[in-house]
């Protein structure tokens, strides 16, 4: 439900889809850029979705691909300055969304969910490893 609510949200206020948010975020971690592999991998969607959510953002100005100097099929993204202020302005948005939207939930409980999906990520990535 938060998240259906989440991508009604971006769509209306920024006209921008929840998996194109989720890539510039990933990008906004890493300012020198992620390999278009390592940003599948990160966003657990194929190959393919990436490279359809980079070729909208790269046409609006907000990420740039720059093929690798060493292997010239290996391609890494990064945000432009325009990215990165249309990402912070969304993600400022985005943050009281949440809180908003978690607001009904006591704090010692909110760290609890924390946790617990913490432990859930880590066994289901070391699952996924064996």
């Amino acid at each position: 439900m938060i998240e259906r609510e989440i991508r009604s949200r971006l769509r209306e206020q920024f006209s921008i889809t929840l998996p194109r948010f989720d890539l510039m975020a990933q990008l906004e971690r890493y300012p020198e850029g992620l390999r278009m592999g390592e940003l599948s991998r990160r966003m657990m969607v194929t190959g393919g979705n990436v490279t359809g959510i980079t070729d909208q953002l790269e046409a609006e100005g907000l990420v740039i691909r720059e093929a690798d100097h060493l292997d010239r099929r290996v391609y890494t993204v990064r945000l432009t300055e325009q990215g990165r202020q249309s990402f912070h302005r969304m993600a400022k948005v985005h943050e009281g969304w949440v809180k908003e939207l978690m607001s009904g939930l006591p704090a010692d409980e909110k760290d609890q969910m924390q946790t617990i999906l913490t432990r859930l990520k880590n066994h289901l990535t070391d699952a996924s490893r064996d």
